[in-house]
């Protein structure tokens, strides 16, 4: 990883959770934000939503400080999804916010609230876009008119596409302030790199955004973090790589094995988009492991929520984002600036790392006391339950003298027996050693 890139993601790596917001029109038909696609919807079908779109309920500030309290450090909004509609200002198409009931610029709200929490503003942007005329339909793998053979034979004039995409890119980079994160979405089959004219595009958002980090979705989507793994990253290959639901199994490297900045990108339920029958919530348990489990890999973990029709982030969300960020305000040391463990992944749980100080991230009630894997007795200086300060027990006893070269602590009085977990979610040790 370059030095460039290394700067310009500092705050990225030490952040460590963010808050994704994919809402718009989509909201309305309440099942997904493909919908368009998924049921092959002409402009004209989907422009009813566009004309019901009023979200009397929209307050940024009450979704941005739903996500400091849940302990994410950044936030990106869709400013304008794969429909092609935009929650900005655009002077390049009546297909917008300002147009809708709405009367207004939501970017701008939105990014407003984030500055006023002192929250990282990123914003989301599709390169593709099912509305334009000029963009291709009839055969294309996602289009809404993919099988409509009236499409068969249309001249497009790609183009013109290309720079009504790149002038909206513009617009958002130069109507906003600084933006600390650009979040593009995405390339498929040919349609990738200078398909986009991407060092064209990246050139001039670097002329307006020196310092916005990037994602590498202009080369590749999902799991194809593409040459930003190489030792000649190309100009628009991006700054972190975003895997889509799923965490890698050894992290994200360089073809050298070096840790790069990487990003998983993760739903609450099953969908982006509002779905007002999709109640399939991950539990607060299992998002926090999972958040965990990216940091040990050296990687981040932006958390979807899918505001409604209204504007309204759906209760359950609001829950258990609640109950994460409880988890978070006693135990966020173990989590901002903390990385991969020199130490292998232990049995019970995940180390995390920080400056020399090991977090033991615990899921698994031990039976008897538990064994600090990697961690030898003499090199144990201080350990303490993270949450509260408190000192946590030594668990050497006449059952592990077998085992002289692990450390052992205990969740109670008698290191042979067994007390539940302080937090079942995850309790977390720090632990230093000596020097």
């Amino acid at each position: 990883m370059n030095q460039e890139i290394r700067e310009r993601t500092k705050w990225f790596m030490d952040a460590r959770f963010g808050m994704f917001i994919h809402w718009g029109l989509y909201s309305i038909p309440a099942c997904g934000e493909w919908v368009m696609s998924e049921k092959e919807m002409t402009v004209e079908e989907y422009r009813t939503y566009f004309e019901q779109f009023d979200p009397v309920d929209y307050d940024p500030k009450k979704w941005v400080r739903l996500a400091k309290e849940a302990g994410m450090k950044y936030v990106v909004l869709t400013a304008k999804h794969h429909d092609g509609f935009c929650l900005f200002d655009s002077k390049l198409t009546d297909y917008k916010s300002t147009n809708t009931k709405a009367g207004r610029d939501l970017v701008r709200e939105f990014v407003d609230a984030c500055r006023e929490e002192d929250l990282k503003v990123g914003l989301y942007f599709s390169i593709i876009d099912w509305k334009h005329p000029d963009f291709p339909k009839y055969g294309d793998r996602q289009h809404p008119m993919r099988n409509n053979e009236a499409y068969k034979e249309e001249k497009i004039d790609f183009d013109r596409y290309l720079d009504y995409m790149h002038g909206q890119v513009k617009e958002l980079v130069t109507n906003y302030g600084k933006l600390d994160l650009l979040w593009f979405d995405f390339s498929y089959d040919d349609m990738t790199g200078e398909k986009w004219k991407a060092t064209e595009l990246i050139k001039m958002v670097r002329h307006y955004q020196p310092d916005v980090i990037i994602d590498n979705r202009l080369e590749g989507a999902g799991d194809n973090h593409g040459s930003i793994a190489t030792d000649n990253p190309l100009i628009y290959s991006g700054d972190f790589a975003s895997p889509e639901q799923i965490i890698p199994p050894k992290g994200v490297c360089d073809i050298n094995g070096e840790p790069i900045p990487w990003e998983l990108c993760a739903t609450m339920n099953n969908h982006w988009g509002y779905c007002n029958f999709d109640h399939q919530y991950k539990t607060p348990e299992m998002l926090v492991r999972k958040l965990v489990e990216c940091v040990s890999k050296g990687g981040n973990m932006i958390l979807n929520v899918g505001p409604d029709a209204k504007g309204n982030i759906p209760k359950e969300s609001v829950e258990i984002l609640k109950e994460v960020g409880n988890w978070m305000d006693k135990n966020k040391e173990s989590i901002y600036g903390c990385g991969i463990s020199d130490l292998e992944k232990p049995d019970w749980g995940r180390y995390t790392e920080k400056d020399g100080v090991i977090y033991a991230h615990v899921y698994e009630t031990p039976l008897g006391a538990l064994p600090l894997y990697g961690i030898s007795p003499e090199k144990l200086d201080r350990i303490t339950y993270l949450a509260d300060g408190s000192e946590v027990k030594r668990g050497e006893a006449w059952n592990t003298a077998l085992y002289t070269d692990v450390a052992f602590v205990s969740f109670g009085d008698d290191p042979v027996f067994t007390y539940p977990l302080p937090d079942e979610k995850d309790t977390v040790l720090k632990i230093q050693l000596k020097n």
